[in-house]
């Protein structure tokens, strides 16, 4: 199949599964013309993920990687209006045009968006005593992935999910020998969900608008 193929395939599915939303159009629209890379969750993994924040019943999120917010509003969106989202992004042009697009979602007193690196920003998160978190997403830059990871679990509790984005890395994941650091901080992601005894976990590869990728997906167990 080619990526044409899968690209018709997911626009059939959010044609009839995710309806026209103007929020997320603006904000899709207000990164593009800021220059930020289209590195976006398509529109039907960012259903996924507010499908999967709703099972869980999330009340609290932690998001490693903003870019724009379009997938910080899928996860807000899960909510209710009590919870509280925290959303991680170094770029402060990314930052600033996430927090037009919460703002004019109408989530801007749910999701909190925190500029700098999330290895600086997190110790100052932990030290406010913020947390434990019901859900986490980690798609920020791949190689501190294992970074990440180690932070996702001090700062949630048993019963919690950790969503990792962009693991199979056009099937690269697969190559040991492989130089991109990208690489390397996804098979180490991987191998440390593996290892860990407190980590219930399955990964899935995907193909669509977004090319061959896939999710890893754990849940602390108590």
């Amino acid at each position: 199949m080619s990526q044409e193929q899968w690209t018709e395939v997911d626009r059939y599915f959010t044609d009839h599964l995710v309806p026209a939303d103007d929020a997320l159009d603006a904000a899709l629209a207000s990164s593009d013309a800021a220059g930020l890379i289209p590195m976006n969750v398509a529109p039907n993994q960012g259903k996924l993920l507010h499908l999967l924040a709703r099972i869980q019943g999330a009340r609290t999120v932690l998001e490693f990687g903003t870019l724009g917010g379009y997938s910080t509003i899928w996860l807000a969106r899960a909510l209710p209006a009590d919870g509280r989202l925290v959303s991680l992004e170094a770029d402060p042009t990314a930052a600033d045009v996430a927090r037009a697009n919460l703002a004019r979602a109408g989530l801007d007193t749910i999701a909190e968006v925190r500029t700098g690196a999330a290895l600086d920003t997190l110790p100052q998160l932990a030290a406010e005593g913020v947390g434990p978190f019901d859900l986490v997403f980690i798609d920020a830059d791949k190689p501190n992935n294992p970074h990440y990871l180690e932070w996702a679990l001090k700062l949630t509790r048993p019963g919690s999910v950790i969503i990792g984005d962009n693991v199979v890395r056009d099937g690269a994941v697969t190559d040991p020998d492989s130089t991109d650091p990208r690489v390397q901080g996804t098979r180490a992601l991987i191998e440390m969900v593996a290892a860990h005894p407190k980590l219930s976990a399955t990964a899935l590869q995907t193909v669509g608008s977004k090319g061959y990728d896939g999710f890893v997906i754990a849940q602390v167990l108590a």
